[in-house]
């Protein structure tokens, strides 16, 4: 698309609310102030915006979080409309219209979707409106769901090839230890790549309020390394906190390839972020060397094992020999024949299967490399 610089933001829930569990109307007219000025200096901008359930608890008067799937997507069918319109009420004062989206992967997972909803969310944008984006969780089913905003927000990112994915966090940002039981944790100020020792040091949601911990952030900035788009993880409360970071503050965590790195397109991102994985292949060393440092396609001889029920063309998880995921992509086996061919070369596949059946169990085309 064409303009200035888009940013997308992402805030969570438990950014959003107060102390007794509220939405907190004074930190959105806060967060509505910073987007009206970055839109005044042409800064191109999208709000990611969790809360709906949390805000719905107070409209039903729950004073804690339900535990059922029914009692969850009610909420946020009652919290959904009062969260959106403290977005549009702020806005609206500043002449700034607002449109929501709300979006499962449902939406997304063919092609023609994920291409409808960029094309929606650009046509906002170049009418001047601040999409306000959200999981459509009174819809929404466990096969289907996001599971957090930080990949929601990171899908969104990269269909519309953001130049910045700002997720507004708790905390200041990802530490080498756990701050709360380590006083003396530092934060990591630069990362160009999650790795094992990286992953390791993530933990679960710290809040009652929201789903996503710092492991969904995780995977959500090695999702837009992949994309080559930086992504800055940060404090949600911090003033001004999203005006800074666009103008290039340090703040927080920045996630950002290493100088030269490729990235990859649209198609493979919609691979690896929109669709649906329906099973996990394992590869061995030699094949995860392969795939890590040359893009290499992912051979049958190469797999030492699957799991789940998936038929040719569907998207499944590829993990390293360390158990760690690499990439999602396209299998070209169902899964009965993955298990019958993993460990083959394969001229042997090919008696087994046939000659014009005998192919990379994912060829490098139809795979996102986290």
């Amino acid at each position: 698309m064409d303009g200035g610089r888009l940013v997308v933001f992402k805030v969570g829930s438990s950014t959003l609310v107060d102390d007794a569990g509220s939405l907190d109307r004074a930190f959105i007219r806060s967060l509505c102030d910073q987007l009206a000025r970055l839109m005044d200096e042409g800064t191109r901008v999208v709000m990611v915006s969790s809360g709906a359930a949390a805000t719905g608890r107070d409209v039903l008067g729950m004073s804690e979080r339900p535990t059922d799937l029914a009692t969850l997507q009610a909420c946020a069918s009652a919290g959904q409309a009062r969260l959106t319109q403290a977005y549009a009420d702020v806005l609206a004062e500043r002449g700034i219209p607002c449109g929501q989206v709300l979006l499962t992967r449902r939406d997304v997972m063919d092609r023609d979707g994920y291409l409808g909803a960029r094309t929606t969310l650009g046509r906002l944008i170049e009418l001047g409106a601040v999409p306000v984006v959200n999981e459509n969780d009174t819809l929404s089913t466990a096969e289907f769901a996001f599971g957090d905003n930080d990949m929601l927000g990171a899908l969104v990112a990269a269909l519309l090839g953001a130049d910045l994915y700002v997720i507004c966090s708790d905390v200041e940002g990802l530490y080498d230890a756990n701050p709360t039981e380590h006083p003396d944790a530092r934060l990591i100020e630069r990362v160009t790549e999650v790795d094992h020792d990286l992953t390791a040091v993530a933990g679960g949601a710290g809040t009652s309020y929201g789903t996503g911990g710092m492991s969904s952030k995780l995977r959500a900035a090695r999702a837009m390394l992949a994309a080559g788009i930086p992504t800055v993880i940060c404090r949600g409360r911090r003033p001004d906190v999203l005006v800074d970071v666009a103008h290039g503050e340090r703040l927080g965590t920045r996630f950002e390839p290493a100088t030269g790195s490729a990235h990859e397109g649209g198609r493979k991102l919609w691979i690896g972020l929109a669709e649906v994985p329906r099973g996990t292949i394992a590869l061995d060393g030699g094949a995860t060397r392969a795939v890590l440092a040359r893009g290499a396609s992912i051979l049958p001889v190469g797999v030492t094992s699957t799991s789940g029920t998936y038929d040719a063309g569907d998207v499944v998880t590829v993990v390293g020999d360390d158990g760690e995921v690499i990439g999602r992509g396209i299998a070209r086996y169902s899964s009965d024949d993955m298990a019958r061919v993993r460990g083959l070369k394969l001229d042997i596949v090919a008696r087994f299967l046939g000659q014009d059946r005998a192919q990379p169990a994912v060829h490098r085309d139809d795979l996102l490399v986290f």
